[in-house]
């Protein structure tokens, strides 16, 4: 199976970014393409956008990676992230050797579909990534339309749970009843009053190195060179669910930084 598609490049696919557009990633090791022969569908992985306000748009996923700092957390770890749109397009096309795709959601979501997805965030932000038996019991369960308990999760199941509290997909089956070919543009998702459009092509172009400033490095999250916005900005964001993450304002207005973390070097995947 292909895509074929029209193709943007990355700083249009941001700049027309919204809450609950999906991306959708293929590659060629070997468990990109066990997942694709498992459940039929061009794609291995799937991820689903936060566009907040004026801050960069964000993309929240599970995957086994550490090597980007959580900016809901502050912290590195594997499983259940939400990293920078940018940086999660660059780490999955040009370390892992993905191709990207995104399906943009019409029509746009309201103000409190956006909010029932960051209660998502801020509930399962950090849950592991399951072991590759427990990520197989988990999508057999789901063929049988039983549900797991969440206390780990994988790519689809995390999209799935969160367009179901955003009331864009129905409870009638388990966030572990969907793989990521199920938001493929060819199966049929059914979605209550939203769809996603076709597959667009992303242009991620070659990663640039250069160094952080020491206003970034001090910032303790690793967005470069908004990080200090993302993390200002996510006071607001954080309020607005009622819910207070590593480094928001405590109640006399001082900031408290979450502690840095040193980023480990890329896992195995």
């Amino acid at each position: 199976m292909s895509l074929r598609c029209l193709d943007v490049e990355l700083d249009d696919a941001e700049r027309i970014a919204r809450t609950g557009d999906v991306w959708l990633f293929t590659g060629h090791q070997l468990a990109d393409r066990a997942i694709r022969a498992a459940t039929n569908a061009p794609v291995n992985h799937v991820a689903m956008v936060l566009a907040l306000d004026d801050l960069p748009p964000l993309l929240w996923h599970a995957e086994l990676g550490r090597s980007l700092v959580d900016v809901w957390t502050g912290e590195h770890h594997r499983g259940a992230q939400l990293h920078r749109l940018r940086d999660a397009a660059d780490r999955w096309v040009n370390r892992y050797g993905q191709t990207a795709f995104f399906r943009q959601i019409e029509p746009e979501v309201s103000r409190e579909q956006e909010d029932a997805a960051l209660r998502v965030v801020s509930e399962m932000s950090g849950r592991s990534f399951p072991s590759s038996p427990r990520l197989a019991s988990h999508w057999l369960r789901g063929r049988v339309r039983r549900a797991t308990n969440l206390e780990d999760v994988y790519c689809a199941e995390l999209v799935a749970l969160s367009y179901q509290r955003m009331g864009l997909l129905g409870e009638r089956r388990p966030p572990n009843w969907y793989d990521p070919g199920r938001f493929w543009s060819g199966d049929r998702l059914e979605l209550a009053g939203a769809s996603l459009g076709p597959e667009v092509a992303v242009e991620v172009p070659p990663p640039v190195v250069d160094r952080p400033s020491a206003e970034d490095v001090a910032d303790g999250n690793g967005l470069r060179p908004a990080g200090g916005r993302v993390r200002s900005g996510f006071q607001a964001v954080a309020r607005r669910v009622g819910r207070r993450r590593p480094g928001s304002a405590s109640d006399d207005g001082a900031i408290t930084p979450p502690t840095p973390t040193s980023p480990p070097g890329d896992p195995e995947r």
